[in-house]
């Protein structure tokens, strides 16, 4: 029998990162509180570490998204791999040049394109993609609180087109030097 009601529970497990951050946070303000040439400088260093972790954690929960799609997203190493009930795929970090938020008839997934041309559908509330903001944030050059803030705006940037069928195509992130080169 549990005394903690479900909705609590269920709200404490998806901040536990940001918790115990934050707890982190104030183990090391009480620590440098505590005076002495080697508390204070100890203290400030466990004060430093819990605030970045707790902002990083503050941001990985903004991009989980609640809902369900389906699918199952994997990431290994460099590889971001999706198994969907009727399309699936992989890509390489390293292959790909593009990202995009697509929005469409109310669902948004991410548009993942290789360098060769293919495209990966992901829908962003599948289970498992919530890993893929620690594969993103590997990418060069990505402002990963533009990534955030684009998961959280509905309205369409000044850039996006709007089609017949009410999408948004949003980019994210391009790979600085893909392309054509002029001669």
């Amino acid at each position: 029998m549990s005394f903690i009601r479900p909705e609590l529970a269920a709200a404490a497990l998806r901040w536990r990162e940001v918790l115990v951050a934050a707890s982190l946070a104030l183990l090391g303000l009480w620590t440098a509180t505590r005076g002495g040439y080697f508390l204070t400088p100890l203290g400030l260093a466990l004060l430093a570490m819990g605030a970045g972790w707790a902002h990083t954690a503050w941001r990985r929960l903004r991009f989980q998204q609640e809902g369900e799609a389906p699918g199952i997203v994997r990431v290994t190493e460099a590889q971001i791999a999706y198994y969907g009930p009727r399309v699936g795929g992989f890509v390489g970090l390293p292959d790909l040049v593009e990202l995009r938020l697509l929005t469409l008839r109310g669902r948004r997934i991410w548009k993942l394109k290789q360098a060769d041309g293919q495209l990966l559908h992901i829908p962003v509330e599948s289970d498992g993609a919530e890993a893929l903001f620690d594969a993103f944030a590997t990418l060069p050059g990505i402002d990963m609180a533009a990534l955030v803030a684009a998961l959280g705006s509905d309205a369409p940037p000044s850039d996006s087109r709007v089609i017949a069928l009410a999408e948004v195509d949003r980019l994210i992130w391009a790979r600085k030097g893909a392309g054509m080169v002029p001669v």
